[in-house]
């Protein structure tokens, strides 16, 4: 059987950077670590540095808790990597003691940040391409006071109420689906007089998404490795089910309990941006190995 992978399966350089923040103020020792918020989608990821004493902090509400407490006191919390919004920083900024706040937000995220945020300022609306309850997109609407609309999909496009005599901006969450944004673009053409379109979809998911769509045409059956949560990879999961009927979503090699078919001949196997490279390894061996 001829097992292929994506070039760009795996870590893309985001979340290598904010994982290795986390490794490296464990390194560091002397404080309690704390990520606002799970660092990356991935439960593998999530699991080992938990065991390493990491603990997360999973709202704002419970943030100020520990701020206004003073448990802050002395911790170091890491900003992960789909960025937070104005709010988070805010808190963090107020907290008594010595707290240590380091910022882990993707350097693609925080471009988009800064756009919203000087778009907004010289008076023009903004729409967001994503999913509204994304960390992400949670962090990027917190840049202006939650004062945009999100579009989720096709529908909500045509169904956009608009201002003809408003001026619009339009970014997208880093990891949206390449070709839905397109679509969505040449809908909002035909209804907005003056619209600025920021193509903030980071090139990694760009690339990963056009070989997973162009490796699921040809092969037999395709293996998308990635967190349950994990919103890039439940995109890929979706582009390759559009072409390969038989397309599996797994976390890890536990969830693979398929017997691949004979007939099988070719399998593609590619797996989200915050997919370690150990676990995509592991699936990739057990198949050559066992098919």
């Amino acid at each position: 059987m001829n097992v292929r992978l994506a070039e760009t399966a795996g870590f893309c350089y985001g979340v290598e950077r904010a994982v290795s923040t986390v490794y490296d103020e464990i390194s560091a020792g002397g404080r309690k670590i704390y990520t606002y918020g799970p660092i990356v989608h991935n439960d593998t990821v999530t699991g080992e540095l938990e065991a390493k004493g990491v603990g997360v902090i999973g709202s704002a509400e419970e943030l100020k808790r520990m701020a206004d407490s003073g448990e802050l006191d002395g911790a170091s919390v890491i900003i992960r990597a789909h960025g937070v919004g104005k709010d988070i920083f805010a808190i963090l900024e107020k907290a008594p003691g010595d707290v240590r706040v380091i910022d882990a937000t993707c350097p693609f995220v925080k471009k988009i940040h800064q756009t919203v945020i000087r778009h907004k300022a010289a008076g023009e609306k903004i729409l967001v391409t994503g999913t509204a309850s994304h960390p992400e997109v949670i962090g990027i609407l917190g840049q202006i006071g939650n004062d945009a609309v999100v579009i989720e999909s096709i529908r909500d496009a045509e169904n956009l109420n608009i201002d003809k005599d408003a001026r619009y901006c339009l970014v997208s969450q880093t990891t949206f689906n390449v070709q839905k944004f397109q679509d969505i673009i040449d809908i909002l053409k035909k209804k907005l007089y003056d619209v600025n379109i920021v193509d903030t979809i980071c090139n990694a998911t760009q690339l990963r998404q056009r070989e997973a769509r162009a490796l699921s045409r040809e092969c037999d059956a395709m293996i998308v490795i990635g967190g349950k949560h994990s919103s890039n990879t439940a995109k890929l999961f979706d582009i390759c089910s559009k072409e390969c009927s038989m397309t599996y979503f797994i976390e890890s090699l536990q969830d693979f309990t398929e017997k691949l078919d004979s007939s099988v001949r070719c399998v593609g196997i590619t797996a989200g941006a915050s997919t370690p490279k150990t676990i995509i390894q592991e699936v990739l061996r057990y198949v050559r190995d066992e098919f």
